[in-house]
């Protein structure tokens, strides 16, 4: 058990920062005899020097040097707690766990978490990144507090808060470019597709035109545009995601015979909306900051 205390501590601290006993006092509104007190039982206590008195200065000796070094590490942590267990008791969340669905906007959501993390310093953040039933899944087996997907799990209500365009792309390079023509069906039949697979463990599924011969599956939307700019295929990525890529004209849009771009609403849901804490609400409002108003 420790023989010290962290007031007594922070008194040390107090003279060494403000130069003498009588400046301590006054900056930490204390008397000058608590505070002779509380650094001449740390000494004791501890055995060994802290700080020596010449004139109406107090100076550290070596020892107190080291310890001091220590000690500031110690009050800051112990200070830290202190502002953790406030947020705790004014029912703030230790934890936070968001599933979000890859097609959503990542600026929108980046932004959030930078707002939320500067708000919430204390809440513990995990973003689950989920492909088409996975936040769903993860939402039914309550590993996350609140998900943002295209799907809406049985028995929850979900709130419309985003439209997600998909877009068929390939690179300038790319056959399906250099036909002359709007591309068929049987055009992208014959042509390697990048085909994002569902995240979901147990009942996993299929979305989209998946007619291609050849096809490559990968488990993230940035490693299908990669693929996609090296000229390795074709694919139906969201606009959200892929901005960047298509102004730089790295990837550009099909021309295809029929409207074959489509929208998919990303859905609100809560695990219980009853028990979400202010974390989660400031969270979620930081979210809908960013999205465009739904038409």
């Amino acid at each position: 058990m420790a023989k010290v205390t962290l007031e007594q501590w922070r008194m040390f601290q107090s003279v060494v920062e403000h130069g003498g006993f009588s400046q301590a006092a006054q900056a930490v509104h204390k008397s000058q005899s608590s505070i002779n007190h509380a650094v001449h039982k740390l000494q004791e206590t501890l055995g060994v020097p802290l700080l020596e008195v010449r004139g109406r200065k107090a100076e550290l000796t070596d020892a107190g040097r080291i310890l001091l070094a220590r000690a500031g590490g110690l009050l800051d942590e112990a200070e830290a707690l202190e502002s953790v267990a406030t947020s705790l008791a004014g029912g703030e969340e230790a934890t936070l766990t968001l599933a979000v669905d890859v097609i959503f906007d990542y600026e929108c959501l980046f932004n959030a978490i930078e707002h939320f993390a500067e708000a919430f310093p204390y809440t513990r953040l995990e973003v689950r990144e989920t492909v088409l039933s996975g936040a769903e899944e993860l939402l039914v087996q309550q590993q996350a507090d609140f998900i943002l997907s295209a799907r809406v799990p049985q028995g929850f209500v979900g709130e419309p808060v985003a439209r997600v365009r998909f877009v068929p792309v390939a690179h300038p390079q790319h056959p399906l470019h250099q036909l002359g023509r709007p591309v068929a069906r049987k055009d992208l039949k014959a042509c390697r597709q990048i085909v994002l697979r569902d995240s979901a463990i147990r009942n996993r599924q299929d979305s989209g035109w998946l007619s291609s011969d050849q096809r490559i599956t990968v488990t993230n939307v940035q490693t299908s545009l990669e693929l996609i700019e090296r000229g390795l295929g074709f694919a139906w990525l969201p606009e959200t995601r892929i901005r960047e890529s298509l102004s730089a004209d790295r990837v550009l849009p099909l021309q295809t015979e029929d409207p074959w771009e489509r929208d998919v609403t990303v859905y609100l849901v809560y695990a219980d909306v009853d028990r979400c804490g202010p974390a989660t609400g400031y969270l979620i409002e930081a979210l809908r900051a960013g999205l465009a108003p739904l038409e």
